[in-house]
């Protein structure tokens, strides 16, 4: 429950403090004087969205605080926001998320406003009330359906995008074809442009090369200069002596070496020299298949392990769109499993709230005689949706008939404001009790009702408040007088600004306040004594 609540700098609130009590707490004020500024404040408190504009004219920041109990547990939730559009969440002084501390604040309070109204007018929501009543049976159920109905989307999304791309794919295919035969019957091997490229080198220079090739040999071999004749006349001279040397030994070892090395290089020198053979043709055909294999690399490159590749993959797309036929079955029978399996659990939904709906018609019905509603029938027939959907498929909307002899409506149509205003006030009255929430919240719960519907009301917020605490702001002097503890919110004036205010009323001051309400401005002992006997028929 809610015990203690701080506003600081909040809109026309400079600074006021108001401490719950159990039961039943009513506030009233005049029009405009910030009633619903402070559920505002406790909505903020409670995880609401908020912005600057909530921060009071010159200040910097606006401060609430809510002190409360939850299963024996104290918490004070704390909401600041900036001027500057920063806002900062504490739960017991630590920063939290808002996420968080909406989380922990759905399990405090439940707010009712005038947009709730406006909410059981659309019947789309009215599903919604039916899967929230007995949510234990059907929240498993829906999840159950939830799951299906998106593996069923998935599926169906990914068969239609091949249908779709049927006809695009066809014309592809004729194009990879073609790029995957001009790559193949090009028969490239990695590393054969590198070799090309030598290959013209050495063709086109070809007699320089030769002439090269003959001049170093006749250098090494030749009859007027032979380089290895005197190398072997220079290692004779040097064995003859080597062996009073260690160094003399080493020189002859290098000369040995240097001669076998270079009658090596004569040998290949020689081969090289006699296999040169200039050929016109070689050369125009090596010259164009490597301009053939530059025009592959342009295009699929940049190299031809590139190119090769390129063509592997592109086999694979063309496999992939030749296969459309059984993929496509594939995929077909996929979808049509698990649209089987989703109506499976659209049928199971659609019997659990089927039964949820008879119970809170019935709930509500027995509410609403409470709430001078003798002879109102409530149903809500759950019926087939046009299409399954996320929420499954069924459509579920209130039907009502207010008055004996009348056939069923839908609420939409027929209910006037204070129907709603009762209506909605039975919802809550029985989704609150089934979820334990602590404190509910009314902002206005008397939209469109007075009189004696309004004295029915207020002893319905009584007997509520036996269980529950309800905080519940009221225009209506016959709701006031069923308050347990009452407040009055008031604003001032001076030169400068405006400031609003809230007093703990005694219980002369509660008469004072309901005479107000029931009289307006002049209070004389007639509306005093209206007052006593309307608080005093409330209990």
């Amino acid at each position: 429950m809610l015990q203690h609540l701080l506003i600081k700098d909040f809109a026309i609130i400079e600074n006021i403090e108001i401490a719950f009590e159990d039961g039943l707490n009513v506030i009233t004020g005049e029009t405009g004087s910030g009633k619903s500024i402070v559920i505002e404040a406790i909505s903020l408190a409670l995880g609401s969205r908020a912005d600057s504009s909530f921060v009071r004219f010159g200040k910097d920041k606006a401060i609430i605080q809510l002190a409360c109990t939850l299963g024996g547990e104290d918490f004070v939730l704390t909401r600041e926001i900036s001027a500057a559009g920063k806002n900062l969440c504490r739960i017991n002084g630590q920063i939290v998320t808002l996420g968080e501390l909406a989380a922990l604040a759905h399990q405090i309070a439940d707010i009712h406003g005038q947009y709730d109204n406006q909410l059981l007018l659309d019947p789309e929501r009215h599903l919604s009330l039916v899967d929230h009543y007995d949510a234990g049976v059907i929240a498993p159920i829906r999840s159950e359906f939830q799951s299906c109905y998106e593996a069923y989307k998935a599926k169906r999304t990914e068969l239609d995008a091949l249908i779709r791309t049927q006809k695009e794919n066809q014309r592809k295919a004729d194009f990879l074809r073609f790029e995957v035969d001009e790559i193949r019957q090009a028969e490239l091997r990695p590393g054969e442009d590198r070799e090309l490229t030598e290959r013209i080198a050495l063709l086109q220079n070809s007699e320089k090369i030769y002439r090269a090739l003959e001049s170093a040999y006749t250098l090494l071999e030749g009859e007027d200069a032979n380089v290895l004749s005197g190398l072997g006349q220079v290692q004779t001279s040097l064995d003859s002596v080597r062996q009073y040397s260690g160094k003399l030994t080493e020189i002859s070892a290098s000369v040995n070496d240097a001669y076998y090395a270079l009658q090596d290089a004569a040998s290949e020198v020689a081969q090289l020299r006699d296999n040169i053979v200039f050929s016109p043709a070689e050369l125009d055909q090596a010259i164009s298949r490597l301009d053939r294999i530059d025009e592959l690399k342009k295009k699929y490159g940049p190299e031809i392990e590139d190119v090769i590749r390129f063509a592997d993959q592109q086999e694979e797309i063309l496999l992939s769109i030749e296969q459309f036929d059984s993929q496509k079955a594939v995929l077909q029978k996929d979808t049509q499993e698990c649209l089987t399996r989703l109506k499976s659990a659209a049928a199971r939904l659609t019997e659990v709230r089927t039964e949820s709906a008879r119970k809170l018609g019935s709930a509500i019905q027995q509410e609403l005689r409470d709430l001078n509603f003798q002879d109102a029938r409530i149903e809500i027939p759950i019926s087939p949706a046009p299409a399954i959907t996320s929420e499954g498929a069924d459509h579920g909307e209130i039907m009502i008939a207010a008055n004996r002899g009348e056939p069923l409506k839908p609420l939409v149509r027929v209910a006037s404001g204070g129907e709603i205003s009762r209506i909605m006030l039975a919802i809550k009255n029985i989704t609150g009790a089934g979820e334990g929430t602590p404190t509910m919240i009314f902002d206005e719960i008397d939209a469109g009702i007075s009189g004696v519907t309004a004295s029915i009301v207020g002893r319905k917020l009584k007997e509520i408040a036996e269980h529950h605490q309800i905080i519940c702001i009221t225009h209506l002097p016959q709701i006031a007088a069923c308050g347990n503890a009452s407040y009055r919110i008031y604003k001032e004036s001076d030169d400068a600004s405006t400031y609003t205010h809230v007093d703990r009323l005694s219980p002369e001051e509660t008469v004072r306040e309901i005479a107000r309400l029931l009289g307006g401005e002049i209070i004389t002992e007639t509306t005093l004594q209206s007052a006593r006997e309307l608080i005093e028929s409330s209990r």
